[in-house]
This record gives structure tokens, sequence and C-alpha cells, in this order.
């Protein structure tokens, strides 16, 4: 049935091994052996699902376990969206803070962020990468796994689902065979703009993985993050954006004030 995608033991399906550096904001979550994927948005905070929980991130990984690029961080912060539904899935984003900042190379760097109102037409090619869970008993690192499918407009997935809102994108074949999977999710659905990449979407749930005519469905980011959130993350009704600096700025902005946060972030 339809499941959201932490904990079973399969992987990107219908993908390709993806190169070292390619998809260099790619983080992977792990929660007590099962797994999750997020992207890192600047130097101290990454993007996930918001049924993902995890205490520990590693960047900059090809393979698990055996990727000399790679760091990790504990996380001293986990933000939930206020509006996420674990019944519906919908707002299924979370923001995760690492205790310490990270430094930026050829394989740990920053996604971009769809800005507000982007729209993603079906057929837009797009790319979602992940690690999927590690095998049970298996010592062989997994590697990051990526896949190309077209996003499907939200009326035409809306009658597989019936439960797609305007907080969601969608992508897969119609013939299917294509797909993020179990263990993938929290992590970036992706577009090409020229030569910058946006993340468009959150691997959020599916009926099960790579069915004909049901594709897989991603929290919006332009929509989830840009539309109806109030609240700054320190909690008070208001906070002075002008005495906050760095990845605060950020996230206050990331909630409230998407103008202030495209100035901000710079690298895009």
């Amino acid at each position: 049935g339809m499941a959201t995608r932490p904990l079973v033991g399969t992987r990107i399906v219908g993908g390709q091994a993806a190169a070292a550096g390619a998809w260099p904001w790619q983080v992977r979550l792990d929660i007590n052996g099962a797994l999750c994927g997020g992207s890192l948005i600047n130097n101290q905070w990454i993007l996930s699902a918001a049924h993902c929980f995890s205490v520990v991130v590693y960047l900059g990984e090809t393979e698990i376990n055996n990727s000399p690029n790679s760091v990790s961080r504990t996380v001293s912060r986990i933000i939930v969206h206020p509006n996420y539904n674990s019944d519906t899935h919908n707002n299924d984003v979370a923001l995760l803070k690492m205790a310490s900042s990270v430094t930026f190379t050829d394989y740990i760097s920053p996604v971009c962020l769809a800005a507000q109102g982007s729209d993603f037409p079906g057929g837009t090619t797009a790319w979602v990468t992940g690690f999927g869970t590690l095998s049970s008993g298996g010592s062989a690192p997994s590697t990051l796994q990526e896949v190309s499918v077209p996003v499907v407009n939200n009326t035409q997935c809306n009658s597989s689902y019936s439960i797609i809102t305007s907080n969601m994108i969608c992508a897969g074949l119609t013939e299917g065979g294509k797909d993020s999977c179990q263990g993938d999710s929290g992590g970036p659905l992706v577009t090409k703009n020229g030569t910058t990449w946006i993340q468009a979407g959150v691997v959020s749930f599916g009926n099960k993985c790579a069915l004909p005519n049901f594709p897989g469905v991603y929290a919006r980011v332009s929509d989830c993050f840009w539309k109806s959130i109030q609240t700054d993350v320190s909690g008070s009704a208001e906070l002075n954006l002008t005495v906050a600096l760095g990845a605060e700025v950020y996230l206050i902005c990331f909630f409230n004030l998407a103008e202030t946060c495209r100035t901000f972030q710079r690298f895009c």
C-alpha cells in the first residue's frame, strides 16, 4: 500500500551508480541502521523529510563506509514543518542543523532551492538520488544511485493517489520501472536550469515503488516553504532579521521571506 519511504531494504529503482562528486549536496541520514536521504542547502543546514529522524549525517559520500572525501556531523536541531500531516503525507519536510558547519569541496556543496512559484510542468526532466538501505548482514558498501524521471502533473498524479496537494510534486514513468524507493526518503529531486541544479522536491511516499501509473510523490520545495508558514525558527512571534547572521538568517527567511532568502543564498 501507500507508505512513506524510510525503512525497507531496497534502493533507487531502474537507476545507475553515480560518479563521485556528481551530486555533492546528497546527504545520508543514519537512523539506527535504517536510512534516509537529505540535501545540503548551506554550510550548516540540511533539508530532509519530516518522517525521517537522524542524529548523525554523512556528506561527500559515493559509497557508504568507503568514501575518502566524506565527513560526518551530529545533528543539533531538527525543525519539522509545523503543518506536517503524517496521515496524508502533506508538508513532509524538515530542516536539520548540524552541530558544526562543513567546508565546501568538490564532493560537498549545496543545492539551490526552487524559488516561490517555480513551475515544473509535466514532462520536465528531473533526477533523484539516494543510497537505499544497507543490506542486512552485507558488508559491501552501497553506492549512491541516480535515476532520471519526468515530472507528472498534479492532476494526473492525483487520479492515481487522490491525496495529492499543491504542496506535492510527482515524478515517474507511466509504464513504471524508474523511481525512488524505501531508504531514499528525504533525498532531493532536482532539475537543471542552465548550468544550475535546482531542488524541486523531497522524496516522500509512493504506492510501493516504480509501479505503472503510480509515480513517486515528493514534497514540493517551492510551495512547502514559501507559502503559509508564519513562525520563525526561534518560536517567538517576531525576530529582527538584521540582528541574525549566517545560517540563522537563511533559515528564518526560508520560513518567511523568499526574496531575503534568495539574496542570502549567494551560491545560486
